[in-house]
């Protein structure tokens, strides 16, 4: 009897620390790393969610911009850093569950992070420069085909989901356009707002005030039905049934962060969520708040890797 209490014991006091470490997070300022450019919603989105942690948990939340390399460069840097909760990546798809497909040589194994939690998803939509003469998505598919490659669609980058999206649209739309890739979504969409390119598929979060002021031509949002903020502006799936195309943005941590940890903050993030004014912000971004479990997020990228694993192999899609 006497080994086996010995080793209750020890197992006991080796669990002790992380339960207090656990109980303690955070003590310190977390850093929340951004993989993209700042101004888009990659950026904004965990800006609105770091705001109001840092008051939940009285400690700092800085967002810390690290782009490159389609958002392999920020997430190498969190993929290395200490597995203690105070160094997190918030990602749109690309480097969680695109770019495996797209590089051969990651410096980081993106299915050894761990998961926290999906934020929110947001759709993508088509957008067009007012000098592109169509006004729905029809039009826009007749144009392109009267005028192989005349149309140029910016995107937020290779291998990002507005590039896909775009690819996806070709093929099933039976068109020629020429991709123009950007470093985030800020550059993109101020060359398409001063006419350098004629269209892109964005999604529809810091691109909507466009939208609003008439800068930019809303044809249609990709996600599967009709959006209720935008009740007017069809579907894409409705041209081109079963399209669809929603960016999220999710936090994942270091591997080997222990699990009580990622669930903490996963509660806190969906805690956050429910704040009426972080609604009222996602709201004007056009953004759906998720807020869901580790174990969730895990379920959620292995279905939503599979469809962008689809649509590189078909449209023969190569990183730049």
């Amino acid at each position: 009897m006497r080994p086996t209490i010995a080793r209750m014991l020890a197992a006991a006091l080796c669990g002790f620390p992380l339960t207090l470490h656990t109980q303690a997070y955070p003590n310190k300022s977390v850093r929340i790393v951004a993989p993209f450019p700042a101004g888009g919603s990659a950026d904004v989105i965990p800006r609105i969610i770091g705001e109001k942690l840092s008051l939940k948990w009285g400690q700092p939340v800085i967002v810390e911009n690290r782009a490159g390399a389609a958002g392999n460069i920020g997430a190498e840097y969190v993929f290395k850093a200490e597995p203690d909760g105070y160094t997190l990546l918030s990602s749109p798809p690309p480097p969680l569950i695109i770019n495996p497909n797209l590089y051969r040589n990651l410096p980081f194994d993106p299915a050894q992070f761990v998961p926290v939690g999906v934020m929110v998803a947001i759709p993508n939509v088509v957008l067009v420069n007012p000098t592109v003469p169509v006004n729905s998505i029809r039009e826009l598919i007749d144009y392109a085909k009267a005028n192989p490659d005349k149309l140029n669609y910016a995107s937020q980058g290779s291998g990002t989901t507005s590039h896909l999206t775009g690819e996806m649209f070709k093929s099933m739309a039976g068109v020629r356009l020429t991709h123009i890739p950007y470093k985030g979504s800020a550059p993109a969409l101020t060359d398409l707002l001063a006419g350098q390119v004629e269209m892109m598929f964005d999604n529809l979060g810091v691109s909507r005030q466009h939208v609003v002021s008439g800068k930019l031509k809303l044809l249609a949002v990709c996600s599967e039905k009709r959006i209720a903020s935008l009740p007017d502006v069809p579907a894409l799936a409705e041209i081109l049934p079963g399209f669809e195309a929603v960016a999220w943005f999710g936090i994942v941590a270091p591997p080997k962060t222990p699990m009580p940890i990622a669930e903490r903050i996963s509660a806190a993030v969906a805690e956050v969520l429910k704040l009426s004014d972080v609604q009222k912000r996602l709201a004007d971004l056009s953004a759906e708040a998720i807020g869901n479990t580790p174990a969730q997020m895990a379920a959620f990228m292995k279905k939503d890797a599979e469809r962008w694993k689809g649509v590189i192999r078909s449209a023969g899609v190569k990183a730049d």
